[in-house]
Order: C-alpha cells, then sequence, then structure tokens
C-alpha cells in the first residue's frame, strides 16, 4: 500500500479528477451546450484549480468529452449486426446510432463552437468508417446507388440524422418517429435508380 503523498497515490487521484471532470462534461455540455467551466468542476466535485491542472482550456474539456461520447457510441454500435442484406443492415444501423445522435446534439453543438471542423471529423472517424464499409459493400452486392461518392452518401445518412434531432427540438418531430423517418429517407437516397424503393423498418 502506498502513503497518501506517493507518486503512485498521486497518479490514481489524478486519473479520478480526470474521469469526474469529463463525465460531469458531458453531462453539463450534453444539457447546455453553454454551460461553464465552474459549472462544470461543481458538477464534477472539483475546484477550478484542479480543473484547469488537468485541462487548459475549454476546448480541451470539450475535446475530451466529445472523445468520451463518441467511445462510448461505439460500445453500442460495436453490437449492431451489420451483416446479411445492406438495406436490412442500414436500418439496423440507424435504429442503434439514432438515438446516440439525438443525445449527444447539445455536446456536438458545444464542439463546433469550440473545436475545428477538422478535429470534429477526426473524431467521428469510427462512426463513419463503419457506415463507409457498410455502403461499400451495399454497392458491390447492388444493393446502393453506385454513381455517389460513398462520402457523400454517409455524409447523407449523418445531415438525416441531427437534421432529425433538430426535428424534434423544434417539435415538428416525435423520437419514436425518427429512426422510421431516418430509415425510409435514407433508403430513397441509397436505392438505385429506376429500382423500387424498399419500405423502412428495423430488417429483423
Amino acid at each position: 500500500m502506498g502513503s497518501k503523498n506517493s507518486p503512485a497515490t498521486k497518479r490514481a487521484d489524478a486519473l479520478r479528477s480526470i474521469e469526474a471532470i469529463v463525465h460531469a462534461a458531458a453531462e453539463c455540455l450534453g444539457q447546455n451546450p453553454e454551460a461553464s467551466l465552474s459549472e462544470i468542476a461543481r458538477a464534477a466535485g472539483v475546484g477550478r484549480v484542479t480543473l484547469y491542472a488537468h485541462f487548459a482550456s475549454r476546448a480541451e474539456v470539450v475535446d475530451a468529452a466529445m472523445s468520451r461520447a463518441i467511445d462510448r457510441g461505439n460500445e453500442v454500435l460495436d453490437t449492431v449486426d451489420l451483416t446479411g442484406d445492406p438495406q436490412h443492415a442500414l436500418a439496423r444501423y440507424i435504429e442503434a446510432g439514432w438515438p446516440l445522435v439525438d443525445q449527444a446534439r447539445a455536446l456536438l453543438a458545444a464542439a463546433q463552437r469550440e473545436l475545428p471542423a477538422g478535429r470534429i471529423r477526426e473524431l467521428h472517424a469510427a462512426p463513419a468508417a463503419r457506415v463507409e464499409t457498410l455502403v461499400a459493400r451495399g454497392r458491390a452486392e447492388g444493393a446502393f446507388r453506385s454513381d455517389l461518392p460513398i462520402v457523400w452518401m454517409v455524409n447523407v445518412l449523418h445531415a438525416l440524422m441531427h437534421s432529425a434531432a433538430e426535428e424534434i427540438r423544434a417539435g415538428r418531430l416525435t423520437s419514436d418517429h425518427a429512426a422510421d423517418h431516418i430509415t425510409a429517407t435514407a433508403l430513397a437516397a441509397f436505392t438505385p435508380p429506376g429500382r423500387p424503393v424498399p419500405g423502412g423498418g428495423s430488417g429483423t
């Protein structure tokens, strides 16, 4: 057992403080993208001095909170079955991924204010790669159109998800209908020209 002042104990304390700050930042910014560092520090149970000892700026706090949210989201998306019929796989991805976008919309708004666009794209690289792989397979199997760039198709899907979040915030869409709306619209956009558009749904 190390003493209270041992390097190992100090390191453990620092890691606990960092985890508490990042967790509090994700919670506070997820509710209010303009939440102050003082609010985040209070929610984490630490002082501003401790917060600044680990994070040099608000941007660093936002970056850490966004990274945490995306890591947690990837854990959820890793469990989604993206095999089999590409259209059904896309529907399953949307069903699982849409709530993550909805939950993180305020946090994303904070990130868009604090972080460069390139950094936000970097943070979203893993979720984007997952969809790019699915779209590429769907194109190879003839389920998805091949006349548009894959990156564009992935951006269209994510834009639909973010637009749905805005529609919910505006009171024009309810959360329980969002996944079906996104799926129906994405399938219509992804279906090869001249082919009948499949119905929406989870595809299970």
